[in-house]
């Protein structure tokens, strides 16, 4: 099976047959040209948290209502990361106390921390599910998993009772104390949305919270939504660090400092220290915020950062992406302080998030990789394969027929809350070509499968083959958030003999559907649709390009069968 190759010939303008030639390895950048390209995490990978053990630094993600969960990533270098496994990789780790079953859309997995102590890696974050039952209130279970091996297996979830609100961090303290950072609204807010940062030690050995609880911060920037906190010691000082203003334009990074852990803390008072709230709505990234920082083995420091990009209509069909960006210390100058206090300050050269930085390690290379082929030759699912919520048992195999992945069409369809045969890989770019070849001879009514490009329950193109009085009908749906599924072209297959190649293209602000009869030696085109119909706007998470398959509510053997998957990435 092919892994992990780059292109730098459009694909579109290749036929399949001489896509194997074409794929060689290549730098993101000219030889001369000495930096990196933003974001460095692309697709949905938004809330990142990052930790450095020795040599090697690693990422952890929100996945909201996605499994598996939690996706890691590792990277020597800074700029080529490699998805190496999740938190939430288990059924059994997210099928009880935390649920991903059917959890809502936008709930889920929120905001993790990711550090390693004394060989043992730790994340803590938070599961925010809302029960079917209206009337009662969202649950927030704040739970903690833990690993020897960054890979894996991650421990079952250890909630930590009495703990409210979102986005926890875990901070270890050099006299060996564990403290909990979280977030809530207070009890007497002064505005809808106030939040605040609070704090209390943790009992590792029974995971729980034990002591006092002090309130510490609500914010910089007016305290909208005061979230995302991560501690750090420094000089022997405490750095309180704090998403505000919530998760689009208005998101920023914001500081503050105390003597003691338990405060109080005194504001950065040139807060925001990252922020796109300042400039033009059409910046090429805007929404960045929700940092976390590490500092390198030379005494550096970086920040990650989510962002999005503003490729459509001032968002991006890849939702929040983590971004790398410079940091450094630097002290008071005023003369008339008696105490000149250090902070952070991010970009320090621009103070914003660029396309383009210097290379953190001058002598590596950024790599793209801008292709993903998947002939599912391997005996186990490729990492990049997501489901929305924990997938049905029997959904998919991999060894019912050599060298195929067969998608059973299980009675259930795209609905909220629901577990349809539906998986998906990340888009990483505006601008893509996705192509798929499907073996499907459909003998029940309304039974369908093809490929899917999907972003939330009620957010998704589907374009399948599907039985319906007898023929075969090869139909491209349209799904938006409160309308009911439109189909936007439907016509027989005349000619369709079981097998089809599927074809979406990107570019120009417009997808392109096409499917061939013949192995992908002609293309017939079939529909264009605008590309803004699967955007993030309002949404925690990114668009994926997917399969799917359903029987529409009645009971089935039946099942689709892929030999490969290939999708190319355009950078703009």
């Amino acid at each position: 099976m092919t892994h992990n190759i780059r292109i730098q010939i459009r694909l579109v303008s290749l036929s399949l047959a001489a896509l194997s030639s074409a794929l060689v390895a290549t730098p993101a950048v000219n030889a001369e040209d000495n930096t990196f390209a933003n974001p460095i995490l692309r697709g949905g990978y938004p809330d990142p948290s990052i930790c450095r053990v020795n040599d090697d630094f690693y990422i952890v993600n929100s996945s909201f209502e996605y499994f598996p969960g939690l996706p890691i990533h590792q990277s020597k270098d800074l700029v080529n990361w490699k998805l190496v496994g999740y938190g939430l990789h288990r059924e059994e780790q997210a099928s009880s106390i935390v649920n991903l079953v059917d959890v809502q859309s936008n709930g889920g997995i929120h905001a993790p921390t990711l550090r390693c102590r004394d060989g043992m890696f730790y994340i803590i974050t938070t599961n925010v599910y809302s029960p079917m039952d209206k009337d009662r209130p969202t649950e927030m279970v704040n739970f903690i998993i833990t690993a020897e091996n960054i890979e894996g297996p991650w421990s079952q979830p250890q909630v930590l009772e009495g703990a409210p609100g979102i986005d926890p961090d875990i901070f270890f303290d050099d006299d060996g104390r564990v403290w909990y950072v979280g977030t809530h609204a207070p009890d007497q807010p002064n505005f809808p949305g106030e939040g605040e940062i609070w704090l209390q030690e943790i009992d590792p050995d029974a995971w729980k919270l034990v002591g006092e609880r002090y309130y510490l911060w609500r914010g910089a920037c007016g305290g909208v939504w005061a979230e995302g906190p991560h501690l750090y010691k420094r000089d022997g000082r405490y750095y309180l660090q704090i998403a505000e203003g919530g998760t689009s334009f208005d998101h920023a990074v914001t500081v503050a400092i105390s003597n003691e852990i338990t405060g109080p803390y005194e504001s950065n008072p040139r807060n925001p220290i990252l922020t796109s709230r300042h400039l033009s709505y059409d910046n090429w990234v805007n929404s960045t915020g929700h940092a976390d920082i590490v500092e390198l083995a030379d005494g550096r420091w970086y920040m990650v950062a989510l962002g999005i990009r503003g490729d459509e209509k001032r968002g991006s069909n890849m939702g929040r992406e983590t971004h790398l960006i410079p940091m450094t210390w630097q002290r008071e100058p005023f003369e008339w302080k008696e105490t000149k206090l250090e902070w952070p300050v991010a970009a320090p050269d621009t103070g914003r998030v660029e396309r383009r930085t210097p290379l953190p390690f001058g002598n590596e290379r950024q790599l793209r990789s801008n292709d993903f082929v998947d002939d599912f030759d391997g005996g186990t699912l490729r990492l990049d394969w997501n489901f929305r919520r924990v997938p049905m048992p029997g959904t998919y195999s991999l060894s019912a027929r050599e060298g195929f992945l067969r998608l059973y069409a299980r009675p259930d369809v795209i609905r909220e809350r629901g577990r349809a045969s539906l998986m998906g890989v990340r888009q990483i770019e505006s601008d893509f070509d996705y192509r798929a070849r499907m073996l499907f001879s459909p003998r029940q009514e309304n039974v369908e499968a093809g490929i899917n490009l999907f972003q939330k329950d009620d957010k998704y193109l589907s374009f399948a083959i599907v039985r319906q009085n007898g023929a075969d009908i090869l139909r491209l749906i349209l799904a938006e958030p409160e309308k009911e599924p439109k189909i936007l072209k439907r016509m027989t297959l005349e000619n369709y003999a079981g097998e089809i190649d599927f074809k979406v293209v990107s570019g120009n602000s417009q997808y392109e559907f096409a499917y061939s009869l013949d192995q992908g030696k002609t293309y017939v085109p079939f529909a264009r649709t605008a590309a803004d119909h699967i955007l993030a706007h309002g949404s925690y998470t990114g668009a994926y390009l997917g399969l799917y398959s359903t029987s529409s509510g009645a009971p089935t053997t039946e099942y689709a069968d892929f030999d490969w998957v290939k999708y190319q990435a355009y950078e703009r």
